[in-house]
């Protein structure tokens, strides 16, 4: 290969392709004729510059730290192979390698294995091997991959753990669960050994979701912390079929899927399978995901498919290291609302995703706390119960996060307690339109100041201090504002 490259001091040694400048510089220095191409710019794709420049080069090795599954090469590589065959006088052999893979550096000794393969080619006259992984495997069983749990069958979470009638005059559903220790029996869908941190709350609410659920299901997971810590390649904590999108597009994939199925199944493809029998599709998604996923969630809420969409909410993209949501409270700490002179926390109150969602009308939207296992599970048993016979179902829960609360790892029961106590997220269900406080603290005369929850967590702490009275006043205003109307739709069932 040709020397292509001009040396940018100002860029970092680090990246790959400084790496491989400096491995060149070497190399040339022993007489070999190498040399590194490295693009500043994807689009416009510089076809005409990338084919000016491989004019006379015999061999070249592509690499693209993401793939494209399927098409034998990543982004990079697909588009340089397009630029040069357009040319007959190009002969050049291309070899594609992705690397980095699971956040692996580039190193020397990455670099002189590029440009060996590339000499090795060019010195040949062939490609041995066109396409492969860099640094680590495709998932050919024969490596030896550990085995993983096997998958759940249908008979063992089919138990009867939730039995749900409906009422024949009003229509409501009612729900009788069985014994907590009876549900210790039944296996999880999820195993033990997932990543999350001591203390996560997103694990103790899907498992008390997913022991009431019956039959098949199928998960679909957008981005965010419970997908992480439960799917390090090559392993899943996953023990039914999952399925994994970005924060934008989980809705839209999962009710596509949805159509698919109920299509296959109107057209005898599926034959003999029953109403109790289908299975049953979920959308797991955080409060970040209810952020940039709003839009698709909305539109599969609009459209009313058969599906459930369950939001753990932490108050925080805590994936990504405690970036605000739209769900996390006015005057919050996190690290993109910090503390200091110019700013005191977040600067807006939090998103009601709740109502967001019964203003669309579904037939079932819910609240609920990891903390009440009992109004979770019976409030989870009906949403299955809707989206098998009526529509889309969601769920709000909030779900502890020790780490960006700035807690103790079991504070769980005591913060959730006064959070539901303060009225601050207030659990009910919104039933074919009908609002119904399936836990009231006032009536309970256990009703308790905003101030109690927030002097309980390290990121609201600095809000106790003085000179936050008018932020605290302003959060306490809003929270009995949504708890009053509330309250009234509650007592006024056609609001």
């Amino acid at each position: 290969m040709k020397n292509q490259h001009k040396r940018d001091k100002s860029r970092a040694k680090a990246q790959a392709a400084e790496t491989a400048k400096e491995v060149a510089d070497r190399l040339r220095g022993e007489g070999r004729k190498v040399g590194v191409l490295s693009l500043n710019v994807l689009r416009p794709f510089p076809a005409e510059l990338i084919r000016q420049a491989l004019a006379n080069v015999q061999a070249v090795v592509v690499g693209d730290r993401a793939d494209s599954y399927g098409a034998d090469g990543g982004n990079l590589s697909l588009e340089l192979r397009a630029a040069i065959q357009i040319d007959p006088d190009n002969h050049t052999r291309v070899l594609t390698r992705i690397y980095g893979l699971g956040g692996k550096d580039f190193d020397d000794s990455d670099a002189e294995e590029f440009f060996r393969e590339a000499l090795e080619a060019a010195a040949s006259g062939r490609v041995e091997t066109p396409f492969a992984y860099h640094g680590t495997f495709a998932g050919d069983p024969e490596q030896g991959f550990a085995q993983g749990l096997p998958a759940i069958e249908k008979a063992e979470v089919s138990r009867g753990m939730a039995t749900v009638t409906q009422d024949p005059e009003t229509g409501r559903l009612n729900v009788e669960l069985q014994p907590l220790w009876a549900m210790a029996e039944v296996p999880g869908r999820i195993a033990p050994g997932h990543g999350a941190c001591p203390g996560c709350g997103a694990f103790p609410v899907l498992n008390q979701v997913f022991s009431v659920l019956e039959g098949d299901i199928v998960v679909l997971f957008q981005t965010g912390c419970a997908m992480v810590v439960t799917t390090g390649y090559p392993k899943t904590a996953h023990r039914v079929t999952y399925i994994h999108n970005l924060f934008q597009n989980g809705a839209a994939t999962l009710s596509g899927l949805v159509e698919m199925y109920h299509e296959l199944i109107r057209r005898g493809e599926l034959a003999g399978v029953s109403l109790d029998e289908e299975i049953t599709f979920v959308m797991v998604s955080g409060d970040g995901g209810m952020d940039i996923g709003m839009g698709p969630a909305l539109g599969a809420a609009h459209r009313n498919h058969h599906m459930m969409i369950l939001e753990y909410d932490n108050e925080g993209y805590m994936n990504t290291g405690a970036q605000l949501s739209y769900s996390t409270p006015l005057g919050h700490r996190t690290s993109t609302s910090e503390v200091g002179r110019a700013r005191r926390g977040k600067v807006t109150h939090h998103k009601d995703t709740a109502q967001i969602f019964a203003a669309a009308h579904i037939p079932y939207v819910f609240t609920a706390s990891e903390g009440y296992p009992e109004d979770l599970m019976r409030k989870a048993a009906k949403a299955q119960w809707y989206a098998k016979h009526e529509g889309m179902s969601y769920g709000k829960i909030l779900s502890f996060c020790p780490l960006n609360w700035t807690t103790t790892d079991d504070a769980a029961e005591s913060v959730l307690q006064v959070a539901i106590d303060s009225c601050f997220f207030p659990v009910y269900e919104v039933e074919r339109g009908i609002t119904n406080i399936t836990y009231d603290p006032e009536l309970l005369g256990r009703r308790r100041p905003v101030t109690d929850w927030l002097g309980q967590m390290g990121k609201t702490k600095h809000l106790m201090q003085d000179g936050n009275e008018e932020r605290v006043a302003a959060i306490e205003s809003e929270v009995e504002r949504r708890w009053r109307r509330l309250k009234a739709m509650h007592e006024n069932p056609e609001l």
